[in-house]
């Protein structure tokens, strides 16, 4: 398996894992029962865990976007060195903008999220 196709299953762990955090997190503010409930006016997840939340939504969005570019380089047959440091830097910097936004760290937050961007950019240039 090429270490793009590596990186986007180790990628849909690390949504998975964000996901277990944002609902553990949610269980502690609101319950069990609420979030088991049919979850009308439930009330905002806040703190940490609406960081969490928020994490895994904003993964959500990028890795429809990193499973698009990944597969297409893949099947057209266009991955190379560049490819796997684009998903490279995409897994890492998901990684590290997770555990930044859960900690709440505004700015850092921000530059983990544009290189993870970068690493989208450079996969898509090859396929120019």
């Amino acid at each position: 398996m090429s270490a793009e196709l590596s990186l986007l299953a180790w990628s849909v762990v690390l949504t998975l894992a964000q996901m277990l955090v944002a609902g553990m997190g949610s269980n502690v503010q609101v319950g069990l029962t609420v979030l088991a409930g049919n979850r009308e006016d439930m009330p905002a997840i806040t703190g940490w865990a609406g960081r969490a939340k928020r994490a895994h939504a904003n993964m959500l969005e990028n890795l429809v976007l990193f499973a698009a570019l990944v597969l297409v380089a893949h099947v057209a047959g266009k991955s190379n060195a560049m490819t796997a440091l684009g998903a490279q830097l995409f897994f890492w910097a998901r990684l590290a903008y997770a555990v930044i936004y859960v900690a709440g760290i505004p700015w850092l937050r921000t530059l983990a999220w544009f290189v993870s961007l970068a690493g989208l950019v450079l996969i898509f240039l090859q396929l120019l």
